[in-house]
């Protein structure tokens, strides 16, 4: 059976998607260098930024091993930039949190990511909107 052929169109939006993953992720790591991270740090910084959490949460986030996530939490703790806590509704389960200094550093590495930002900001807030809901779709996340 002959393998089906992918229309032109495809093509080219597989391609620039592949293109604006890329630039992000090559901006993404020369940010975190600057910082003295790894893009891996960087991106588990930039998560718990958002909120504490568990290992094993940040591991599904980052779509790999939570014993990855342990060794990448260790060095932010050596650094200070992060810490270990209970969680309050499960004193069993350990957290993962900013300190203040990785806040800050967190603050700092979102600033510096002007590819990220910059594109958007040519874009309406109705365009965001449309492709944030497309994005999500691709995903397979429902759009509310």
């Amino acid at each position: 059976m002959a393998a089906a052929r992918i229309d032109p169109l495809t093509l080219e939006v597989v391609e620039l998607i592949g293109t604006v993953v890329a630039r992000y992720y090559e901006e993404y790591e020369q940010a975190a260098a600057e910082h003295g991270l790894t893009g891996a740090q960087a991106r588990v910084l930039g998560l718990l930024s958002l909120e504490p959490m568990p290992m094993r949460r940040i591991a599904q986030k980052l779509k790999c091993e939570p014993s990855n996530v342990t060794g990448i939490v260790d060095r932010l703790e050596a650094r200070e930039l992060a810490e270990r806590r209970p969680d309050p509704a499960d004193r069993r389960v350990k957290l993962a949190a900013p300190t203040e200094k990785g806040l800050a550093t967190a603050t700092r590495l979102r600033e510096a990511l002007g590819f990220a930002r910059e594109p958007l900001a040519g874009l309406s807030d109705e365009e965001r909107g449309i492709l944030r809901d497309l994005l999500r779709r691709m995903l397979g996340e429902t759009v509310p």
